[in-house]
């Protein structure tokens, strides 16, 4: 097994005397997506800015040697009379080359000379994954990344995520609410209220009691047989390929 690109033991955040996360363990290994699931307030975004070192914490976190993230947050605010296109917009992140690259990688280069402030939820969505992946980083950290993204894009872009995976041999740890999508794509998911509840692949958290008792039976059975019965794909733009077979 390769050695981790990051890792954080027995990670503990405190604010206002709670435990927003308390001793939280992870890893994330090269061409691994590791997905956090977990009711709302459990400490998932935390998590995220913890290992990133944006917020402050107990613990120790280990990162690779030289190591590369592209982040994409849960929030990105943008004010529709500010005059800045998408290209001006890369254009304070990456230089041109790696720019281009990047929106013609996440399939949205057409949007160049637009505004930000006019680009669909969708649209956004790709152009935040080109920022992120400009740089061609060694670990993706995507915070809920398919806000504003309807149900057909959200499934093409996270066919996406994979595929750069895929190519730049990158880690993924991501925030999902999308539990059907977690079983699709996640190598491995980490279920957490502030704790780690359950971890492991998606077929074997589904079954997990504290799983269970997190979401509910029927929850479980609902993505058992999604992931049983998932076989299709999703192009770019969100078209369904059914596989032969």
């Amino acid at each position: 097994m390769s050695e981790p690109l990051i890792a954080a033991d027995r990670l503990s955040v405190h604010a206002g005397g709670v435990h927003i996360l308390d001793r939280v363990s992870l890893a994330v290994r090269p061409r691994e997506i590791v997905t956090l699931i977990g009711p709302n307030g459990s400490g998932k975004t935390t998590l995220l800015k913890a290992v990133l070192g944006l917020v402050r914490s107990e613990g120790t976190i280990r990162r690779r040697t030289g190591l590369k993230i592209g982040y994409v947050p849960q929030e990105f605010g943008r004010d529709p009379s500010l005059p800045m296109t998408v290209g001006g917009f890369l254009a304070l992140f990456a230089p041109v080359r790696a720019r281009e690259d990047a929106l013609t990688r996440v399939g949205v280069a057409e949007a160049r000379n637009r505004q930000l402030g006019a680009l669909s939820g969708g649209e956004l969505a790709r152009v935040l994954l080109a920022r992120a992946i400009a740089g061609r980083p060694d670990l993706l950290v995507l915070d809920e990344p398919m806000a504003g993204v309807d149900v057909a894009g959200e499934a093409a872009l996270y066919h996406l995520i994979a595929d750069i995976r895929d190519e730049f041999g990158c880690g993924v740890l991501l925030v999902s609410h999308d539990l059907h999508v977690v079983m699709a794509q996640a190598d491995r998911v980490v279920c957490l209220n502030r704790h780690v509840c359950c971890e492991g692949d998606a077929h074997a958290v589904v079954r997990d009691p504290a799983f269970l008792e997190l979401f509910g039976a029927r929850a479980a059975g609902e993505l058992a047989l999604y992931a049983h019965h998932h076989d299709h794909a999703h192009t770019p733009s969100g078209k369904t390929v059914c596989h032969d077979g």
